[in-house]
């Protein structure tokens, strides 16, 4: 799994933006055709995508375009293009506005016959869905089965809300009134069980007060307490907290590299299918436990500092 604990969105139709997000920490650069470029202002953008794509320095980072709505008429010619024109230097697509697993499936298609048709590997561009209504919502186990491409489903909290009638105007905020409990854990646990269960990353939406760095840090946890790999920023001055709250901490880092050395050893060198790591008993479910741990620590670039010492003689 690539790692996507921040998400950044750019407008595709600004220059400046596209080649300032270059030098910035995100771990995805999701250059948008949809919502951030005005319709007048959408070919222009292609155009701008495109040549960011070839000629931008984008090492380290996820490179993804997001079309806009299949039920535009927009939306072919974004995948056309962009594809055709970058499609060496494109790592995923993201699709909006998901509805049903036939969206994905056409966007599958589509790519398919582009990647064919330009000699680029098949399958080799994936697909992030965004989950942005009530439709989408009941459809998303058959969503996140549709497509070998798919890599991450997405919450679209700003569309969803007005979807559901939800009494806010404040994207990503607890609606005024609800005091008890989370409006959002249902959602956001619908969309993590999906997409584990068929493999996929969870992205939480975008938090639209940018400069409250420390809300903005309250949501975050909220979902990557859940379980969610990242999320979506939309300001440079999100992007280091979202970095910060989806990757573990160093303690708990070094924890798990040391359940898992502790376990390899019990299992193997003793035979025994629980054991003591000092005051912790250790067994299979601790294993697959510190495995995601651990996982996320390297994908952040952590470092171990502690190492495990077999038990003397």
């Amino acid at each position: 799994m690539r790692s996507r604990r921040s998400t950044l969105a750019v407008p595709g139709s600004n220059p400046r933006f596209i080649e300032k997000a270059q030098g910035l920490p995100a771990d995805e650069i999701f250059l948008d055709l949809e919502d951030a470029v005005a319709p007048s202002a959408k070919e222009e953008a292609r155009k701008n995508v495109v040549a960011a794509l070839n000629e931008g320095d984008w090492d380290g980072k996820i490179r993804v375009v997001r079309i806009n709505d299949l039920r535009t008429h927009w939306a072919y010619r974004d995948v056309i293009e962009v594809v055709e024109g970058a499609g060496a230097k494109l790592d995923c697509l993201m699709l909006p506005k998901v509805q049903e697993p036939d969206d994905v499936r056409w966007l599958d298609r589509l790519l398919t016959q582009i990647e064919t048709a330009m000699g680029y590997p098949v399958g080799r561009i994936g697909i992030e869905a965004q989950i942005e209504d009530a439709r989408g919502m009941t459809n998303i186990d058959a969503i996140a089965a549709s497509s070998p491409r798919l890599e991450t489903l997405i919450f679209g909290p700003g569309d969803f809300m007005a979807s559901i009638n939800m009494k806010t105007l404040v994207v990503g905020e607890q609606p005024p009134g609800y005091t008890e409990g989370d409006a959002y854990h249902y959602i956001l646990m619908r969309i993590l069980l999906a997409a584990r269960a068929h493999d996929l990353q969870a992205i939480d939406g975008p938090y639209f007060n940018v400069r409250d760095v420390e809300s903005f840090k309250r949501v975050a946890r909220r979902s990557a307490a859940l379980g969610f790999d990242g999320k979506w920023v939309l300001h440079p001055s999100q992007i280091e907290a979202a970095n910060e709250v989806f990757s573990p901490t160093q303690e708990d880092y070094d924890h798990a590299e040391l359940i898992l050395d502790a376990y390899e050893y019990y299992t193997t060198v003793e035979g025994r299918g629980a054991a003591m790591l000092g005051d912790e008993m250790i067994d299979e479910a601790s294993r697959k436990m510190a495995l995601v741990i651990a996982a996320k620590g390297r994908a952040a670039g952590l470092r171990r500092t502690k190492f495990f010492q077999p038990p003397a003689d």
